[in-house]
C-alpha cells in the first residue's frame, strides 16, 4: 500500500502557492485608476454628426480636416457619394467587421482596461474586441501576424514625479485591413503599414474622466495627423455591461460588389435608387 508522505504534501502545497504568491506582489496601487467602465464623452461645442466622427471636435467627412492625399480623398468622396444616395459607402460596419484601430477607440460601446504586470489589456463590448498592450519591455517581434487591431507595445511613465505612473504610451503596428477611421469611410492606405501612437491619462481635475492623445502615420495621410477623445467612467456601483453584437438583426445583404437592404417582410430591396437586382443565374424558372 503508498502511503502519502507528509514532507512531499507539504513541498507540494509549496510549489502550488509560490505563483499566488508572486501574482499578489503586482502593486495597483502604482498604478492610475483605469478600471471601471468607460463610454465616449461629449466634447463640448463639437458638432452633429450621422455617427461619431473620429475626431470628435469636427464635423462630417472632409470637415474632419484629415490631411489625405488627392488619391484617398477621391476615395473618401465616392464614399460620402454612396452614402449619400442610401449606400453604405467605403467602410465595413454593414458587415459587422470592425473598424479597426484607431477606429474603434471612438467607442461606440464602453470599454474596460484591466492592468497587469506585463500586460494591459483594453476590452471593448462590441463583439468581444480586444487589444492586448504589452509592458513588459519587449522589442518589436520580427515576424507579426497582422490584425485589425494591430500589434501593441506600451510603457508606463511617471511624469507627475509622484513616485506613481500617470502615463500609459502606447505603439500599434502589423495591420490587416481595409480600415477606415469612422463610418464615413475616412480611409487608411492598403499597404496597412500604419503606426498609431497613443497616450492615456487621467484627467487631473476629474479622475472620472480619461483622456487618449491618438496619432496616426499612415501614407494615406500627407503628414501625421492627431485627434483628443475623451472617455468617462460610469460611477454606478455596479455598472450595466449588456451584451452587444452586430450581426444581430443586421439589416445590411452583400451579394457580390452590391450591398442591398433586407426590408421589415425579410425581402430583398435596393439599398439605393437604380441599383442593379441581383444575378439569379443559379436559381432554376427565375429571371430567365
Amino acid at each position: 500500500m503508498l502511503h502519502a508522505s507528509p514532507v512531499g504534501a507539504l513541498a507540494l502545497i509549496f510549489a502550488l502557492a509560490m505563483p499566488l504568491a508572486g501574482a499578489r506582489a503586482f502593486d495597483d496601487a502604482q498604478y492610475p485608476a483605469f478600471d471601471g467602465k468607460w463610454d465616449r464623452a461629449p466634447t463640448p461645442g463639437a458638432p452633429r454628426t450621422p455617427q461619431p466622427a473620429f475626431d470628435p471636435s469636427k464635423g462630417w467627412g472632409r470637415a474632419q480636416g484629415a490631411p489625405l492625399t488627392a488619391e484617398y480623398g477621391k476615395i473618401l468622396d465616392a464614399s460620402l457619394a454612396d452614402q449619400a444616395v442610401g449606400g453604405p459607402g467605403n467602410h465595413r460596419g454593414h458587415t459587422c467587421v470592425t473598424l479597426g484601430m484607431p477606429g474603434i477607440m471612438t467607442l461606440f460601446q464602453p470599454m474596460e482596461v484591466i492592468i497587469l504586470p506585463e500586460t494591459t489589456y483594453i476590452r471593448i463590448n462590441r463583439s468581444n474586441i480586444s487589444r492586448r498592450v504589452f509592458t513588459d519591455g519587449r522589442d518589436w517581434p520580427s515576424d507579426i501576424d497582422p490584425a485589425l487591431v494591430g500589434y501593441s507595445i506600451g510603457r508606463w511613465l511617471d511624469e507627475g514625479g509622484s513616485g506613481r505612473y500617470d502615463v500609459l504610451e502606447v505603439e500599434t503596428r502589423a495591420f490587416n485591413g481595409p480600415r477606415t477611421a469612422d463610418a464615413s469611410g475616412l480611409p487608411f492606405h492598403r499597404d496597412n503599414q500604419s503606426i498609431v501612437k497613443e497616450r492615456f491619462w487621467l484627467d487631473k481635475a476629474d479622475k472620472n474622466l480619461m483622456h487618449n492623445d491618438i496619432t496616426v502615420i499612415d501614407h494615406a495621410l500627407t503628414r501625421p495627423w492627431t485627434v483628443h477623445k475623451i472617455y468617462r467612467r460610469d460611477v454606478s456601483p455596479q455598472p450595466v455591461w449588456a451584451e452587444e453584437d452586430c450581426a444581430e438583426g443586421n439589416p445590411w445583404v452583400g451579394i457580390g460588389k452590391e450591398v442591398y437592404m433586407l426590408s421589415a417582410e425579410g425581402e430583398l430591396m435596393p439599398s439605393k435608387p437604380g441599383q442593379p437586382p441581383p444575378d439569379l443565374r443559379y436559381f432554376k424558372g427565375v429571371g430567365h
